[in-house]
């Protein structure tokens, strides 16, 4: 079973500052009480950025990230950049080039020097093959135009302030956005909209100590500790778990700034919300557009690339006693079907501890086995969910690309009409593909005689 830990990083932090002194060792061990295992100590001058580097080389759990804050772009030379670029290759704890951007609320520099240093910098972590953590504050489309333009495609806009659409393209453009302490405000209801919007694959914590701490500690001085608060908000507007939170949250600081802080080699079972997974097999009858395995084997924070197809025993093991467990799915990046010899071992033995079983498959595994299978799974499996993704043949053969060519979509129908037979709950899905017409999706599982629920696109898990 996965570790059941929550583990956070908080991804910006001024903790140099001397808001901090009189309880420097103390603060740090109520993160780590609090779970927060790695923080990111960001620079905004020179000197903090010494500073950053300078506690990222004594204490195990900081990292440092290196740059010049906009309100000091007037007064940025060339030997500044000189000793920033010197500070980001001074320690492998330097993850990034940060913090830089545009601040227009205070315009404590000149607008186009602080754009020139944004480009600079821009350039600098380009050539460095660093990622950015970007201040954007009332600059939105002057930030937008400069990202568009500049090679730059890796890093974080910190304390995003941003809405929906322009986080969408933001995260299209490969960058992450960063979810402070300011989503627990009542009256920021703009940023949950945002939080709802995007995927959380995309998405990182932050508290920018000393600054915005989250309620109920408003108005006290901000501390890394407390970006687990941010962490519970996210979660109930996401609708997962803090585990989950904490652990997609880290993995997405990890995939951006290279901190490894334990192995997330591939797993059999792996839990979202109150569900176990169980990845049996990376096989698939199907090679859809649309899925996500050929950029990414991640789910939720899970790498699910197996090593090799898993043994019962090794299954077993792997879910040994879970508890707080509503259901059991087969579901991981592969077709479960493929393996239904495990899949019937696996849900006997499970279905007699009281577990309740789901599978998620494409549909086609009477094409793949040349006989119909749903029989051999009577009494066994609860429920099914079964992606029929497209409302015509020529549809489903233009997405989904099936082994099986036109018998492909004819098959899958024919196994969502035999299913109701054998399975209490059968459902038919579809993700949400440009160009695929849901509603005719829905209009066809209903004459189907099921139910029908509809995937984001881009939202695994």
């Amino acid at each position: 079973m996965p570790d059941s830990k929550t583990s956070l990083i908080d991804s910006h932090a001024h903790i140099y500052y001397r808001d901090y002194a009189g309880d420097f060792d103390e603060m740090l061990k109520r993160a780590e009480d609090a779970g927060v295992e790695a923080i990111i100590v960001v620079g905004t001058d020179i000197e903090s950025s010494r500073e950053s580097v300078e506690l990222a080389e004594k204490y195990k759990q900081l990292y440092a990230a290196v740059g010049i804050h906009p309100h000091d772009a007037g007064r940025i030379t060339e030997k500044c950049y000189g000793i920033i670029r010197t500070l980001a290759k001074a320690s492998p704890k330097v993850v990034a080039i940060g913090e830089i951007g545009l601040d227009f609320y205070r315009d404590r520099s000149p607008r186009d020097l602080q754009e020139l240093a944004f480009r600079n910098f821009l350039g600098m972590a380009d050539e460095l093959e660093m990622p950015v953590i970007i201040h954007d504050r009332d600059a939105h489309d002057r930030i937008m135009a400069i990202l568009r333009e500049e090679p730059v495609r890796r890093g974080v806009l910190h304390c995003f302030s941003g809405d929906a659409v322009m986080a969408a393209e933001v995260i299209g453009m490969g960058f992450y956005i960063s979810i402070p302490g300011t989503v627990t405000y009542p009256s920021n209801e703009s940023l949950r909209d945002v939080v709802r919007g995007v995927t959380i694959d995309r998405i990182l914590l932050e508290t920018d100590s000393p600054y915005l701490t989250p309620v109920p500690y408003r108005g006290k001085r901000n501390e890394p500790s407390f970006v687990r608060i941010a962490a519970e908000k996210v979660a109930e507007v996401k609708g997962l778990t803090l585990g989950d939170v904490a652990r997609i949250t880290t993995k997405n600081v990890r995939d951006l700034f290279g901190i490894r802080l334990w192995d997330q080699s591939a797993k059999i079972a792996y839990r979202i919300r109150n569900s176990l997974y169980l990845n049996i097999t990376n096989r698939c009858s199907n090679r859809c557009s649309f899925c996500a395995k050929f950029d990414d084997f991640t789910v939720k924070g899970h790498n699910l690339l197996l090593d090799g197809e898993p043994s019962l025993h090794e299954v077993m093991a792997a879910v040994g006693e879970p508890a707080g467990i509503d259901e059991v799915v087969f579901c991981g990046y592969g077709e479960p079907l493929l393996r239904l010899d495990l899949v019937r071992l696996v849900a006997e033995e499970l279905k007699q501890r009281g577990y309740r079983i789901r599978i998620n498959t494409d549909g086609q595994a009477n094409l793949a086995h040349g006989r119909d299978i749903l029989p051999e799974l009577a009494g066994l499996i609860d429920s099914i969910s079964v992606s029929l993704n497209a409302p015509d043949a020529a549809t489903y053969a233009s997405i989904c690309n099936s082994p099986f060519g036109n018998a492909g979509f004819a098959g899958v129908c024919d196994f969502i009409k035999s299913a109701k037979k054998y399975i209490p709950h059968v459902v038919a899905s579809a993700v949400t593909v440009p160009g695929v017409d849901i509603e005719a999706c829905r209009h066809l599982a209903f004459s189907l005689g099921v139910e029908f629920k509809v995937r984001e696109y881009a939202e695994v898990g």
